[in-house]
């Protein structure tokens, strides 16, 4: 069956001359990229100071409406900033952990930052609950749920974890703690771009992530999207001047916030970042989210089988509903073989408990699946009679 989805190929420069399985980490470059970033800089060189008032101040809200599209958001619910870590410290910045409900429970599969960020919330009074995995790859849902309880403030949570590509299920999540008062932030950095996202079919209350990877936008541009009804009586105090209602008056004293989704902005934004993160966005959207995971599906179960047929461990969840666009194989002597793959041009990653992350994306062939796996084989064979 023809693979309609290769025809956005020769936009992704890297792809002509490398194996690209890692857009688990880093989403290839758009070529119209280069375009955008060369945009910016003719424009900070020939409109200087005019370009905040004829460009970049609605460059942020602009990006904001791509991501919107993509995650089935109301207008005016993403606001950008750097980086996750930063999207969940406003999102905690509006709350108070010196009352009864004071709990923030998460798992210990969360991306390692966002676990120091939380963690380091117990000096404000918030009582961190970390539910443990037994397996390396998923949480028991019925455990997560069981600790979420009525003393419960916040459950900041991976949709689909980083390590295995387990997707948890967000909706009993947000579900269980609605039901006892408590309010889940989800991150989707992980799952946007390559695994279906519906805030509103979920009505999660906070959801962030980042264009880097599956929405191939380049570092430094993160969305955090806050439910409208949560975004008209919250008051965020990880605050900024982007976020005042006459931020150009530069009034004395306390804030007087915007209307969302500046309001969950703060200091002055990364223009350079919003430009690259434009072309990654536009692209997803032709190519189509339902699209993508069709393909996705296809394409990690084929690498499954492939790496079963080696007798390779594969540290990712068998069911094709309940994993993401990433298979971990732990081969042998899995590190030194992702380095010699990278030597290679056969771009993954390694990471610990979880082994080789090999990630193909829409604008992946089949055969580079086959190339892969044939080069570990290879690498594998040469250890063998080298010792």
């Amino acid at each position: 069956m023809p693979d309609g989805l290769l025809r956005f190929r020769p936009e992704f420069p890297i792809l002509a001359n490398s194996t690209y399985l890692i857009s688990n980490s880093l989403g290839a470059m758009p070529r119209a990229t280069q375009q955008a970033m060369n945009e910016y800089a003719e424009v900070w060189a020939t409109r200087g100071v005019r370009a905040w008032e004829e460009t970049w101040w609605m460059l942020g809200h602009e990006v904001g409406g791509l991501i919107e599209g993509l995650m089935n958001a109301e207008p005016n619910t993403i606001s950008l900033h750097q980086n996750v870590t930063q999207c969940e410290a406003v999102v905690a910045s509006c709350f108070d952990f010196s009352g009864k409900r004071n709990k923030v429970v998460y798992t210990d599969m969360n991306f390692p930052s966002v676990m120091y960020f939380w963690e380091a919330q117990r000096s404000f009074g918030a009582r961190v609950h970390m539910v443990p995995t037994d397996d390396g790859i998923h949480i028991p849902t019925e455990r997560l749920l069981a600790a979420i309880d009525e003393e419960t403030l916040l459950v900041p949570v991976s949709h689909v974890i980083f390590r295995s590509a387990y997707i948890n299920d967000a909706k009993a999540i947000v579900a269980r703690a609605h039901r006892v008062g408590a309010h889940v932030v989800l991150d989707t950095f992980q799952s946007l771009g390559t695994v279906p996202v519906d805030v509103r079919a979920l009505n999660v209350d906070f959801a962030c992530g980042g264009v880097l990877k599956w929405l191939c936008g380049g570092p430094g541009t993160a969305y955090l999207y806050v439910r409208p009804d949560l975004g008209k009586k919250l008051q965020p105090r990880f605050t900024g001047w982007v976020a005042h209602d006459k931020p150009f008056h530069f009034e004395i004293g306390p804030i007087k916030y915007a209307e969302p989704p500046y309001k969950f902005m703060n200091g002055t934004p990364n223009v350079p970042a919003l430009y690259a993160a434009r072309p990654g966005l536009k692209i997803i959207g032709a190519a189509g989210l339902d699209n993508i995971r069709a393909k996705s599906k296809r394409q990690v179960a084929k690498l499954i089988e492939l790496a079963d047929a080696r007798g390779w461990k594969v540290n990712t969840p068998r069911d094709p509903e309940k994993r993401g666009g990433t298979v971990s194989i732990d081969m042998p002597n899995s590190k030194e073989v992702c380095a010699e793959l990278l030597k290679r041009d056969v771009l993954v990653d390694w990471r610990p408990k979880a082994g080789v992350r090999m990630s193909p994306h829409f604008y992946t062939s089949d055969q580079e699946i086959e190339t892969a796996i044939a080069a570990v084989e290879e690498i594998l064979s040469g250890m063998a009679v080298a010792r």
